[in-house]
């Protein structure tokens, strides 16, 4: 592996927020944003931003609230805020065109920046990531009581995952036994140990319930989707306790060239399959590129 390929860590301060990202690759190269979900950090994507560093400049912040990364008091702790501190830090590192990974709580950040600069976006990579109603199942019920009525009542109907119960749970809460003994512990030990830090809870509560209005944004992202048809590629761990199962393939209403893969694995899923999912990008990220350079010949002449 050359130096350049090699993961940096960093921090710095972007509009007041001390923001912790790691750093692959070569600045000018394709862009790719490795934008993690909840409870997790950017040592979500430990196992590819390496390999990924020799066909991108891969950045993977921990997004405010999560992580190493450290806000001010008076944050907003919302998703445009987020995507706002993620614009700035793209201004920071000079990623002028990228792929964007959309996941979890990463998916209402990565569609603020698609949503903004549609022409920047090489191709959306998404990876349990929900931007459709059929990805809410019966669960979501009481959340979306919630979100319609924020009272302390409702609050309180809410299951308690906050902990580190429901820390792990994200790991490995209602899969198959045979997946279990895949899963490494550190993951959700790790989690918890940032989660637990003094007013970490109470922040992810407020990033939590601003997640209905990226909910009420879908009808948006449906028609970002079917007016710029953004190159994408899927990859769904189908035991996943969070979305259905539908929404992986609501994507291909109105996406025209999406390539889907379907694992045995869970919502967490580059736990226990991030080879197969970095060669699945490496490949898509080669493939898009190839064309762009193709057109761009085609148009000179």
């Amino acid at each position: 592996m050359h130096t350049i390929d090699k993961t940096r860590h960093h921090t710095v301060n972007v509009d007041g927020v001390d923001l912790f990202y790691r750093e692959a690759g070569r600045r000018g190269a394709p862009g790719l944003l490795l934008l993690h979900g909840q409870p997790c950090s950017s040592f979500y994507f430990r196992h590819v931003i390496g390999p990924l560093a020799e066909v991108a400049h891969v950045v993977a912040p921990d997004l405010p609230g999560f992580g190493f990364t450290q806000a001010p008091d008076d944050y907003e702790y919302t998703f445009d805020a987020m995507a706002r501190t993620i614009d700035a830090l793209m201004r920071q590192v000079e990623m002028d065109r990228f792929f964007l990974y959309v996941h979890d709580f990463g998916s209402p950040v990565a569609y603020a920046l698609a949503l903004k600069y549609p022409e920047r976006v090489l191709g959306l990579i998404i990876q349990n990531g929900n931007a459709h109603e059929e990805g809410l199942g019966e669960p979501w019920d009481l959340v979306k009581s919630y979100w319609a009525s924020p009272t302390p009542e409702n609050r309180a109907s809410l299951p308690e995952w906050l902990n580190f119960e429901g820390v792990k749970h994200t790991y490995v809460g209602e899969i198959p036994d045979r997946l279990v003994p895949l899963v490494a512990p550190e993951g959700w030990h790790l989690d918890w140990e940032r989660m637990r830090q003094p007013g970490r809870v109470e922040i992810q509560f407020r990033i939590f319930s601003d997640y209905g209005s990226h909910v009420a944004r879908f009808p948006k992202f449906a028609a970002y989707h079917r007016e710029h048809q953004p190159r994408a590629l899927l990859f769904w761990g189908r035991h996943d306790p969070y979305y259905e199962i539908e929404e992986a393939f609501a994507y291909a209403k109105d996406l025209d060239r999406i390539d889907m893969h379907i694992y045995d694995g869970t919502h967490l899923l580059l736990e226990t399959h991030h080879e197969a999912c970095m060669l699945l990008m490496r490949d898509f990220i080669i493939e898009v590129q190839a064309e762009n350079v193709e057109k761009q010949v085609t148009c000179t002449n």
